[in-house]
């Protein structure tokens, strides 16, 4: 009792110690046999990014089968790893603050500083440094645009409307483009809409910032109302039946 384990087990790392003379490597392999971290900063970046995989796996299978493609690692930045045999996640990894560390790898280099290797693994993964709600504005306005310019720059978008993949291409009319405005794009390499915006929920997103003012907070607010109104986007529009005139 009171032995100082921590500072020990310091100390073993950094200088050495109870690890010289005759006696060295016996004792190293006496460590490592109780599964001993020699560099506890790789043991913990080790265990984020393994839970990053996880995650990213289990994202990919719920997108499997949709018009999405799960192509960018999102994590909320209030997630944690579910605990419990019945989770799906490896028990190492339970009750790990995993939305907590991507911010912090973003925020402040956690694991990554002076380490490119690091990052370049995590891109690889489809880590993104900006945060989610930077990604998920560029994703907005960049379907907007691409809105806008089909329909001659008026980004009127129906609340319904959806990103379509080329493979809906064949009914006869498809969020408000008609069957003669799809057949301009008879290959999928023609089509306008980039992979990675299939399935996008750009009606709603548009609703939601006219309505809650979403994307719309902060310094960028006015550069991104701006563009908004650069692409001619109706900030009022009309909505329902319209009314019958009795004579």
């Amino acid at each position: 009792w009171g032995i100082p384990l921590g500072n020990c087990v310091h100390r073993i790392r950094v200088r050495g110690d109870f690890l010289t003379g005759q006696n060295s490597m016996p004792r190293r392999k006496q460590l490592e046999g109780l599964g001993f971290v020699w560099d506890a900063n790789e043991h913990a970046f080790m265990r984020v990014f393994r839970a990053l995989k996880h995650f990213r796996k289990l994202e990919k299978e719920k997108a499997r089968g949709t018009a999405r493609e799960y192509r960018i690692l999102r994590v909320p930045s209030t997630f944690v790893v579910p605990s419990g045999e019945d989770s799906g996640w490896p028990e190492d990894l339970w009750d790990l603050q995993l939305g907590a560390k991507c911010s912090a790898i973003r925020q402040k280099q956690l694991y990554v500083k002076n380490n490119p290797e690091r990052r370049r693994a995590l891109e690889e993964l489809g880590f993104q440094w900006s945060g989610n709600a930077t990604l998920g504005w560029l994703e907005v306005i960049h379907a907007a645009a691409i809105y806008s310019r089909l329909h001659g720059r008026n980004l009127d978008v129906p609340a319904r409307f959806v990103v379509p993949a080329p493979s809906y291409a064949s009914a006869d009319k498809i969020n408000g483009f008609t069957s003669s405005e799809l057949s301009q794009y008879p290959d999928e390499e023609e089509w306008p809409w980039p992979e990675h915006l299939w399935g996008l929920s750009l009606g709603q997103r548009l609703k939601d910032i006219r309505l809650n003012g979403a994307y719309l907070k902060g310094d960028s607010a006015s550069s991104r109302r701006a563009q908004l109104d650069a692409l001619g986007f109706n900030w009022t529009p009309k909505r329902g039946r319209k009314k019958r005139v009795c004579t």
